[in-house]
């Protein structure tokens, strides 16, 4: 039993040895840009989001992959993976698209949300991953408010 002991800590010393020598990065700062109408099936809706994926650090991040889901008004909204695969060079960003699916349910439990609740503006959430080589990726979240023109909300806004 000693001897097992001495070995497991001996794998488990080399092992934190070769983590210290991983490179420590900055995470990936990553923004909803824009979203265009998809070709949707049935009672779906289907959007190409657009990310902008910004690299604060001093060398290329390579990606292969993306999934990501979205929340509106706290509630599930949509969601959508892709394949992409590419690089963002360093200190650099770049725009990608993701298709994403926003089912008929989906839809309903919004408006029905939006019609009870407040209805000056509209929270949302997008929470994800970007696949790569070192370590399986990076995941990232970013959340935000749009405030709505009151000529949305017609003459006597709640």
């Amino acid at each position: 039993m000693n001897r097992f002991l001495r070995m497991l800590l001996l794998v488990l010393a080399c092992m934190a040895a070769g983590c210290s020598q991983l490179p420590l990065r900055d995470s990936l700062r990553i923004s909803l840009v824009g979203i265009e109408p998809l070709p949707g099936q049935g009672l779906e809706l289907r959007m190409a989001m657009k990310l902008r994926v910004q690299n604060p650090n001093d060398t290329a991040v390579d990606f292969d992959g993306v999934a990501l889901e979205v929340d509106l008004r706290g509630l599930s909204f949509a969601s959508g993976v892709s394949d992409q695969v590419g690089s963002i060079p360093r200190y650099s960003e770049s725009v990608i698209s993701v298709p994403v699916t926003v089912s008929a349910i989906s839809v309903l439990r919004q408006g029905l949300s939006f019609a009870n609740g407040d209805r000056s503006s509209i929270t949302y959430a997008i929470r994800g991953k970007i696949g790569g080589s070192m370590l399986g990726g990076s995941t990232f979240k970013s959340n935000g408010q749009v405030d709505l023109p009151t000529s949305l909300l017609g003459p006597n806004p709640p």
